[in-house]
């Protein structure tokens, strides 16, 4: 099946457009990570209590009922958890508390909460508790995953193709791991395992699409190449049916599991959705376009050693 019978759109044409918006982007990015101390990290990194709890109505369980978020704050206030983050989450019967590991508390918050609201049947339905240690020890594992997984895909890329192109594909996957944090850290999301996997997933489905695209050039580049900015076109229009296909039936995918997959799942598929639109993005307009630029600039090299031999 294919989207487009020929298609001829002059992508490295705009290829400099492409550089200023993916270096504005980056740099944002990295602005609102400044801003923010880094990542806002969940649970599984900074340590504490994550728990989860629904309000019902013990006369009638079935029927709606919206709980007061500042009397649920007073009330932890009241067992020393005045400091916990607590919203809203799915529904307004159904709170979320986070809080971080201190001795001498009581962290029995669903008995506390059934004392402070007895008209109300409080149902536990989540709880995580992570320490500070074992979080700080997922911190250096997730950043060790990301770097080793990058350092790795250079080295295969660098034996199967070139060293330039490694450098290309390594720079696209850092341009949308960078990105899609940006997003979380603008919007003020945590990042916690589930995202960190998703990152990683992430850095994987970019890199295939654009090794396909790498594929194809060096199929191109086998016969006699008079324009490499031409010959590189040329092979993204070649897999470009392909791109949109993979790219569009993943995106429904994640754009389901987004709206209809529940809160827990949330974070995760916006992580999802934005790698697979940045990283279809940059296997066109980032790793491709280094390529040419590469070419550019080992050609004048080329002449200089030429003139000197002469």
């Amino acid at each position: 099946m294919r989207f487009f019978k020929r298609p001829n759109i002059d992508f490295m044409n705009s290829r400099k457009l492409a550089f200023i918006i993916s270096g504005s982007l980056m740099l944002l990015s990295v602005i609102s990570l400044v801003l923010h101390g880094g990542p806002r990290l969940g649970i599984d990194f900074r340590g504490g209590t994550l728990i989860e709890v629904r309000f019902e109505d013990k006369a009638n369980p079935t029927a709606p009922i919206e709980v007061p978020i500042n009397k649920v704050r007073e009330a932890m206030g009241r067992y020393g958890l005045a400091s916990s983050e607590i919203k809203h989450y799915g529904s307004l019967q159904e709170i979320s508390i986070q809080t971080e590991v201190k001795k001498g508390i009581d962290l029995q918050i669903v008995e506390s909460l059934q004392k402070e609201f007895p008209q109300y049947k409080v149902i536990e339905r989540r709880k995580e508790t992570v320490g500070p240690k074992i979080g700080k020890e997922l911190v250096g594992s997730a950043i060790k995953a990301i770097f080793f997984s990058l350092l790795l895909i250079l080295l295969y890329i660098m034996f199967r193709f070139e060293f330039r192109f490694g450098v290309g594909a390594v720079v696209a996957l850092f341009h949308d791991v960078l990105i899609t944090l940006g997003v979380f850290s603008v919007l003020n999301l945590e990042v916690d395992i589930p995202v960190i996997a998703a990152l990683l997933t992430i850095v994987g489905y970019s890199l295939n699409d654009t090794i396909v695209v790498y594929d194809r050039i060096r199929e191109n580049m086998k016969k006699k190449v008079t324009d490499y900015a031409g010959v590189i076109n040329d092979s993204i229009n070649q897999t470009l049916s392909r791109t949109i296909i993979t790219s569009g039936t993943t995106l429904i995918v994640v754009v389901i599991l987004f709206f209809f997959g529940g809160e827990i799942i949330k974070d995760f598929a916006l992580a999802l959705m934005c790698g697979v639109i940045v990283g279809t993005y940059s296997s066109i307009y980032i790793a491709s376009p280094i390529l040419v630029e590469w070419e550019a600039r080992r050609k004048p090299a080329k002449v200089k050693v030429a003139a000197k031999k002469r």
